[in-house]
């Protein structure tokens, strides 16, 4: 499954139509379409010079949390530790927003642009501890991909 996405991910960021904000959007849309166990992919990115985060492109159910302070959820833990960070239970997190009831786990990975964490990919997952390695490396690889066209 990743090595079809990825190739699809290239293709939308390569596209010569449409902004990184709308390239962003297809990658949240192709992502929870297509992984049966993405039920919440979204993008958070530093808001200007504070330390928070501001909700950017997603697919899903819609969130209240559009901004996250540095340091609260899983979220704001990545923007503080720029490490990965996959939650298997999030009921065993004691530092976890819920957006759902549905939620089970949950995996962020920091997006980096000349080496600083200007933000995040989040995906949720109603399935319990569902998340691999591959999925690690896989959005990485988005990220990675993401940063070139911002």
């Amino acid at each position: 499954m990743f090595e079809t996405l990825r190739q699809s991910v290239i293709e939308i960021l390569e596209k010569k139509d449409g902004d990184s904000t709308e390239k962003m959007q297809q990658i949240c849309d192709l992502l929870r379409n297509t992984a049966d166990y993405y039920d919440w992919v979204g993008f958070y990115f530093k808001n200007g010079d504070k330390r928070e985060l501001k909700l950017g492109p997603y697919a899903g159910e819609p969130t209240d949390h559009t901004i996250i302070p540095f340091g609260k959820g899983i979220c704001g833990q990545v923007a503080e530790s720029n490490q990965n960070f996959v939650v298997p239970d999030v009921s065993a997190q004691d530092n976890y927003i819920a957006c759902s009831l549905t939620v089970k786990s949950e995996i962020v990975v920091p997006l980096f642009k000349n080496g600083e964490n200007i933000g995040q990919i989040d995906i949720d997952s109603n399935t319990p501890d569902p998340f691999t390695e591959a999925d690690e490396r896989f959005l990485e690889f988005v990220n990675q991909k993401v940063a070139e066209i911002l």
